[in-house]
């Protein structure tokens, strides 16, 4: 059986057959530098990285273009480069609209991160010296926390960029290429410089448009789903037609096209003839550069959370299609469906928006956060919850003490009822990835299996290749913790193991109380206290 996968595109789960025999290029829409990652947002990331695992792995029978088998069970598995942005401009606060709507996402930072400074709460981590006012900073703080939270949990595409900084690329950095893409867009009749100086792509010139989501030309002229910009109806050809180009004295970052084009003076006086003035890229035309700089102009795969679909999806297939003069942008679309939090939406407000680093200073593992994040199917709304994160971390210690006695007994083994679960497991994940049958599988296996050998680790190993979790860390750390570094926390349990020594019983329960209100339970022992960070959200 080979992978079958649904496609937004389509509509329909399918066969998947790669552009190149053995290869897969993937594009993943990474997040937005101006706050940290949700957990919301890791719901999707974390889909993507158990498709291109799947992919991977050598239990996911390769198929050539054509569809026809390419490898064995062992021998399976492609060749994945991975890519994921990391956007630090263009991306507005309101981005329901094609245009976007409200401040960039790094102008909120700033005036977010000033407030901070004035009132003594900036990040955990940022010095006095932080300047808000720089943009570079702020994206260069808000990116590292990103890349750490998500090589806590395994993203395989951070592991990648630390040898090949190409695979995560950031829009600030590519401004060139997107002015060449919007000049030879001009050039082909696919977009036009309006009357308030801004570039916009002509829906009307691209006949799909729509296909992706479903938000037709009609639909959207008659105003359905609020996408019509009444402000701009008389400057656009179409409503639907959506910015590659803004100018705009006041934005926190900024580009003169003359300038960025200087080294080619046929582009720069192209630009200065149409009218671009100084100013900075739309969102959309950020991914399909990027794409296409390291992937090229037409992929494989291309991946984001439902909220992605429309405007950002369908507006890159737009204009890539458009500007490469290719049939597809990408052949198949993959989005992950929302996260809810012990059955509502996130939100600040009730107290259930989390972090990666929230939740771990609240007690819970890296590889239990995985596994809760990825365990419902990724076109299932998925819900959270604490219950839920106790029994992933369950789970996996079943798994490790697995392996434990696997890996210390005897070769050999029911090498039938081995298969029988691999055989079980390929099908579960070539099913559109169903991982809650895989992880079935796997439990009822090792349910079955009382005697495991080596032969059943080794298997196991294939597994979590697809999971992730083994080799993820089962302790946690400190980061966004209230609760105080693991140093401190060391500092105040001596220091209430030396009041216990003198009998100062009041210093003793005092510090002890202390601990206890950060979520810090106290183990005494003959040879000293231990101590664990309650879990709780």
């Amino acid at each position: 059986m080979t992978l079958r996968i649904h496609n937004t595109l389509t509509g329909r789960v399918e066969v998947f057959r790669p552009i190149e025999a053995g290869r897969v290029s993937f594009y993943t829409c990474g997040p937005t530098v101006y706050d940290y990652a949700h957990i919301g947002n890791f719901r999707s990331f974390l889909a993507a990285d158990v498709l291109r695992r799947w992919l991977e792995s050598p239990l996911c029978g390769r198929v050539d273009p054509s569809g026809e088998p390419a490898g064995d069970r062992g021998e399976g598995g492609y060749k994945v480069t991975q890519v994921m942005n990391i956007t630090d401009v263009g991306h507005m606060v309101d981005d329901s609209g094609a245009d976007g709507g409200g401040d960039d996402k790094m102008e909120a930072a700033r005036k977010r991160l000033l407030e901070g400074k004035k009132s003594g709460k900036l990040p955990q981590g940022v010095g006095n010296e932080f300047d808000p006012d720089d943009p570079s900073a702020i994206a260069d703080y808000y990116a590292a926390a990103f890349v750490e939270d998500a090589r806590a949990l395994g993203l395989r595409v951070v592991r990648d960029a630390e040898d090949d900084p190409s695979l995560m690329p950031r829009p600030t950095r590519e401004i060139r290429g997107m002015l060449e893409m919007i000049l030879s867009l001009i050039d082909g009749g696919h977009a036009y410089v309006g009357s308030d100086g801004v570039v916009y792509f002509d829906t009307q010139s691209y006949p799909d448009y729509g296909k992706l989501s479903g938000n037709t030309l009609d639909k959207i002229r008659s105003g359905a789903g609020g996408r019509v910009d009444e402000a701009t109806q008389g400057i656009k050809k179409h409503p639907a037609d959506f910015m590659l180009w803004k100018p705009d004295p006041r934005h926190l970052m900024r580009w003169d096209p003359a300038l960025v084009l200087a080294d080619d003076a046929g582009l720069a006086a192209k630009a200065k003839r149409l009218g671009l003035r100084e100013g900075y890229p739309g969102w959309h035309i950020e991914c399909s550069v990027m794409a296409a700089a390291r992937l090229g102009t037409e992929i494989d795969l291309h991946s984001g959370g439902e909220d992605n679909i429309f405007p950002h999806h369908e507006c890159e297939i737009a204009q890539s299609r458009c500007a490469f003069g290719t049939e597809f942008f990408a052949h198949y679309w993959f989005h992950a469906r929302f996260l809810f939090v012990e059955g509502a939406k996130m939100s600040k407000s009730k107290g259930n928006f989390f972090t990666v680093r929230d939740l771990m200073g609240k007690g819970f593992a890296p590889d239990a956060i995985r596994l809760e994040l990825i365990k419902t199917h990724y076109r299932s709304n998925a819900n959270f919850t604490e219950q839920g994160l106790r029994d992933s971390a369950r789970m996996i210690a079943r798994w490790r003490e697995f392996v434990k006695k696997a890996e210390g007994g005897v070769d050999g083994g029911d090498g039938g009822v081995r298969d029988a679960a691999t055989n079980a497991f390929a099908s579960a994940m070539n099913d559109d990835l169903n991982i809650a049958g895989a992880i079935g599988v796997v439990n009822t296996w090792i349910n079955s299996t009382l005697a495991p050998t080596r032969g059943d680790a080794r298997v196991m190993a294939w597994f979590d290749g697809v999971f992730g979790v083994l080799n993820r860390e089962s302790v946690v750390g400190s980061r966004g913790s209230d609760a105080g570094g693991d140093a401190e926390i060391d500092a105040l349990v001596r220091a209430r193991d030396e009041a216990r020594k003198a009998k100062n019983w009041a210093e003793s329960d005092r510090i002890r109380d202390e601990l206890a209100a950060r979520g810090i339970e106290i183990k005494d022992a003959p040879g000293g206290a231990t101590w664990e960070r309650k879990a709780s959200l």
